[in-house]
């Protein structure tokens, strides 16, 4: 199509195309039409008649193509309404929308047992029966329920599984935990006092680099004690304080009086042997009986959880983990009264169980607190989106008003497991009374503030007394995902078996285990007595 104007602006041709001879020829009057706004009219009704021969003609080209290219798909939804045609496609979608958008039953499709097992199987019966849409939509919701009640019911059992397995003692640490108590009533050897005579005043020595392990596990402490000590640079100035439980000071005490770890410092204690647990009232013990109470009655057993019909596998999974013996542990409590066990010490590294060391602590004691309590790895920064992407509102209920009005719930969190604590400086807080207040509100609101372990009321107690550290210190997560390589867990200080996989467990990431198990002399008598294994 082509347009010519006169200079003078009194003609105007429109050609259809090249090589076309006819033409319009407009004569334009001077006097009672302004050309200029010709001029405009007629360019606009040129590019309209370009514009619909262009939706038209890509329209045709993409056809039902669902591809389509972006002028075709918007022709698709202008064109009918500018050309003046039906949009036949809005049917279809409807009427599978209304079939699935209808309320399920657990019992929709119960006894049946025509319902197609895979994808294949339904797409054959379609083609065969040649169904129309409705019953398209109604086969298609029987095969979606039913492969959803069993996906639910197979997470459910894993789950459970994984809560027993995580949950129980494994034989062969049930074995050592018997053979050195036999040892420790048998053999002088394994009754030492720990440590020597000579060596006590170092306990409260501050120039020492002092680290407390709250344990009742003999194999797991044995492995922290081994990787703290093999790896420091001056052994010779590390005290390493265990607290351990009644059951287990025996076998604790038999097993490093049997193995020491000179030129480091090893000092066995059971809790009823520290002076103020023994003083009067504990708090932590008195929160500690009312939430297992309370516990017993809100949550019930792993049965009653695993039979609840109408909650979601992840929440079923939050509550079986709620039941682990570890939450309830006191060896999970204690670090809260590390003030007063430890009533002469000005700085300690509290190390869980559940951690490897990989390199030489002491500089620990180089970082300046800034006036802080706790020394931590925040987990809400790194590279791992997985494990370091945890904030308040992961572990808070920031749907209960007294969670909401209190605490922002994008602030980062931060670790157990590998803690500098100034003593000195925590001594001056309210941390401790924060920490029973905050129990207590989450007893009296039937466990609704939070639900699992002691990170929570820590993160509330400690708050505005953290002092972050660098990531180097703690990497986290080897005990709940396998994404970590083993490249990248050796880069680290400390490395931490979080979750349920434990390393002394069965359900370990075999490619994970061989950064615990080399700590381990599989040769020693104790081990081998009891098959425990590198696997």
């Amino acid at each position: 199509m082509q347009l010519h104007i006169s200079p003078s602006l009194r003609h105007v041709t429109v050609l259809p195309g090249k090589g076309v001879r006819e033409f319009i020829k407009v004569k334009v009057a001077s006097r009672k039409v302004s050309y200029r706004m010709l001029f405009y009219s007629l360019l606009f009704f040129t590019f309209l008649l370009r514009f619909v021969f262009v939706l038209s003609t890509v329209d045709s080209i993409d056809g039902d193509h669902p591809k389509c290219s972006t002028i075709g798909c918007l022709g698709k939804r202008i064109g009918p309404r500018i050309l003046g045609r039906r949009n036949i496609e809005s049917n279809v979608p409807d009427v599978i929308y209304q079939i699935l958008d209808e309320p399920v039953s657990r019992d929709e499709v119960k006894g049946k047992t025509d319902i197609p097992q895979t994808l294949e199987e339904f797409m054959a019966e379609i083609k065969e029966s040649r169904s129309d849409a409705k019953a398209f939509a109604l086969r298609l919701r029987e095969m979606v329920v039913l492969l959803e009640q069993r996906t639910r019911t197979a997470k459910i059992q894993e789950y459970l599984y994984r809560h027993v397995a995580s949950s129980s003692i494994p034989k062969q640490l049930h074995c050592l935990a018997l053979k050195l108590a036999n040892e420790h009533s048998n053999n002088a050897a394994a009754r030492l006092q720990l440590p020597s005579p000579e060596l006590v005043p170092a306990l409260v020595d501050n120039s020492y680099f002092h680290f407390v392990l709250a344990s009742d596990n003999v194999l797991a402490a044995s492995v922290v004690a081994k990787s703290l000590v093999k790896n420091a640079l001056r052994p010779q100035k590390f005290v390493l304080h265990i607290i351990t439980d009644r059951k287990t000071y025996s076998p604790m005490q038999a097993w490093f009086s049997l193995h020491p770890l000179a030129p480091a410092i090893i000092e066995v204690k059971a809790l009823h042997q520290f002076d103020w647990l023994a003083k009067g009232k504990v708090p932590v013990l008195e929160a500690m009986e009312k939430d297992q109470r309370v516990r017993a009655q809100f949550r019930g057993g792993s049965s009653a959880i695993v039979a609840n019909n109408t909650e979601k596998p992840q929440v079923i999974a939050a509550k079986l983990q709620a039941l682990s013996p570890k939450y309830n542990s006191l060896m999970n409590h204690i670090r809260i009264h590390l003030p007063e066990l430890f009533p002469s010490l000005n700085k300690i590294v509290f190390l869980d169980d559940d951690i490897v060391i990989q390199t030489d602590l002491s500089p620990l004691w180089d970082i300046d607190m800034k006036g802080k309590v706790n020394g931590a790895v925040e987990t809400c920064r790194g590279e791992d989106k997985f494990v370091m992407s945890k904030r308040f509102k992961s572990y808070l209920n920031f749907s209960h008003p007294l969670i909401a009005n209190n605490f922002d719930p994008k602030e980062c969190a931060w670790a157990y497991g590998m803690n500098i604590f100034d003593l000195e400086a925590w001594r001056k807080t309210n941390i401790s009374l924060t920490y029973y207040h905050w129990l207590e509100e989450n007893l009296k609101s039937d466990l609704s503030l939070w639900q699992l372990g002691t990170l929570p009321p820590g993160l509330i107690a400690f708050h505005g007394h953290v002092h972050v550290i660098d990531p180097f210190w703690h990497m986290l997560g080897l005990g709940y995902q396998e994404n970590t390589t083993l490249a990248d867990a050796e880069t680290a200080g400390v490395i931490h078996f979080n979750g349920r996989a434990k390393p002394w467990l069965d359900i370990a990431f075999p490619q994970l285990r061989p950064l615990w198990a080399k700590y381990i002399n599989f040769s020693d008598k104790f081990i081998k007595g009891c098959h425990i294994r590198a696997y």
